[in-house]
């Protein structure tokens, strides 16, 4: 997996940080059939409050995905920025590209990096690289469910505190269930990437349901738990609960 290859392609992407785009856990699912070479989505959610209390919220998340023989690749990215009364309150940035490699049956080899800046956790910034193996348990037209695991790298950049080269061990699950409703579906997903310094867990469910071909509506929460986060960060857990419009093409 050229894994080297995504590190360089984030590096020349300085331009996506000023937008809104969106994140990541999992390698893409198998394509279907009569998937489309090139597809994406877009996902926005905006809250707006004046008055008594003026406070806006913005998150916004992007997704490209390609096909290039048995290679499945994808480009994602996020924003977040949370401010009340004028002061920022929370503000990160995701940005991470992803390879899937079909082996015979339902085997796959994976890739990813993933570059990582939240202004109030406590790091300047994280730089992850992390391949390994993964296996389609599940795949019907109702039940889809991925499992993977492998070998990473990690830098973290910590304000005031240096920088640390950390060893991954990471596992991962990716889960669909399409039979919710004609019209709607729940995912969920969760990984656990462990280190020396401490231990990230990381979980998506999400409801989305159709309004059109291309427009759905998705309701989401978010979980991110770090077991020893640095010294100046007041909380191990962050949550994001958000009603947000998704466009696909």
């Amino acid at each position: 997996m050229a894994i080297v290859r995504w590190i360089l392609l984030l590096s020349c992407w300085p331009l996506w940080l000023a937008t809104a785009y969106a994140n990541p856990f999992y390698a893409p699912p198998p394509p279907q059939e009569d998937a489309p070479v090139f597809s994406g989505d877009a996902e926005l959610g905006f809250t707006r409050l004046s008055g008594n209390t003026d406070s806006q919220t913005l998150i916004g998340k992007m997704r490209l995905t390609w096909l290039t023989g048995n290679f499945t690749y994808s480009l994602r990215g996020e924003v977040r920025n949370v401010s009340k009364g004028g002061d920022t309150s929370a503000e990160q940035y995701l940005l991470a590209g992803r390879e899937r490699f079909e082996l015979d049956g339902p085997h796959y080899l994976f890739g990813f990096a993933r570059w990582e800046k939240d202004r109030f956790a406590g790091y300047d910034q994280q730089l992850s690289a992390i391949g390994g193996y993964g296996r389609q348990i599940l795949a019907s037209d109702i039940h889809i469910l991925s499992l993977e695991a492998g070998p990473g790298y990690r830098h973290d950049r910590l304000r005031d505190h240096g920088n640390y080269q950390l060893p991954v061990a990471y596992t991962a699950l990716d889960y669909v269930w399409s039979g919710f409703s004609e019209y709607a579906d729940i995912q969920q997903e969760m990984s656990l990437e462990y280190t020396s310094q401490n231990i990230t867990s990381r979980s998506l469910t999400a409801l989305t349901a159709k309004l059109n071909s291309k427009l759905s509506l998705r309701l989401s929460h978010e979980i991110k738990h770090n077991s020893a986060p640095p010294d100046d960060t007041s909380e191990r857990t962050d949550t994001t609960t958000t009603a947000s419009l998704l466009y696909r093409w």
